[in-house]
């Protein structure tokens, strides 16, 4: 097996699995249909374009820094907004309430069977056609997505989330020293419904796909004390 890593870091991310108009959530981590789409944008690809090659990754997330989930105040209607049937509305203004992550910071592995995708994706990532988000348009990377050794030949998923270093370190000492993994899995008990299917505006498409939660350990090896000895 073959693993990408990159990483999102950001003020602002936020990562919605079951949004509609009013009512904008985000998951805890990004959601698969979020990086797919942030992939699309880096190799230039539009809409209309095929996605099965890059929904197929098998996709984990490792929450190096846990999100502050917070909401942000909106509103419609200063000028007309389209209602569903069609009509513009220029009355009534709708508050939405829009959630996000702050201060949050995830390490991101896309895994496999050969690594010539991979390969392409770590070169486009590194020079994006299109511009990178977080969830949102608004919401852009604080450091860049690409990592300069996050193309992992020969090791899986797992292995590889595992193996990098903390991206951010912990806000306090007593926090702690495990960080949750989120693993794509065949079997897993948790379900989400964003496996990407078609992105066409009018045609977006989103399948289930299933997850396992783990933890890595963070904690550093323990140095071993030599006691001194006396020099008499």
């Amino acid at each position: 097996m073959n693993t990408l890593l990159l990483q999102l870091i950001g003020p602002m991310q936020s990562w919605g699995v079951a949004s509609n108009f009013t009512y904008r959530d985000t998951a805890r981590e990004p959601s698969k249909s979020g990086v797919v789409g942030l992939l699309c944008a880096a190799l230039g690809r539009p809409r209309e374009e095929q996605l099965d090659d890059l929904a197929e990754l098998r996709m984990g997330v490792r929450a190096d820094r846990e999100g502050l989930v917070r909401r942000d105040y909106h509103t419609a209607g200063k000028g007309g907004y389209l209602k569903a049937d069609g009509q513009i509305e220029k009355k009534d203004v709708v508050v939405t309430q829009r959630y996000y992550l702050a201060d949050a910071s995830f390490l991101v592995g896309l895994e496999a069977l050969t690594p010539e995708l991979l390969q392409e994706l770590h070169k486009h990532l590194r020079n994006p056609i299109w511009p990178l988000y977080l969830g949102r348009k608004a919401f852009v990377p604080s450091e860049p997505v690409w990592l300069k050794d996050g193309l992992k030949l020969g090791q899986d998923l797992l292995s590889a989330l595992g193996g990098h270093e903390r991206l951010r370190p912990k806000r306090t000492r007593w926090d702690d020293d495990r960080m949750r993994v989120m693993l794509e899995d065949e079997n897993g008990e948790i379900v989400r419904q964003d496996q990407p299917l078609c992105f066409v505006s009018d045609a977006r498409r989103f399948g289930i796909r299933r997850l396992r939660a783990t933890t890595v350990d963070d904690r550093p090896l323990q140095r071993r004390c030599v006691p001194c000895t006396s020099l008499a």
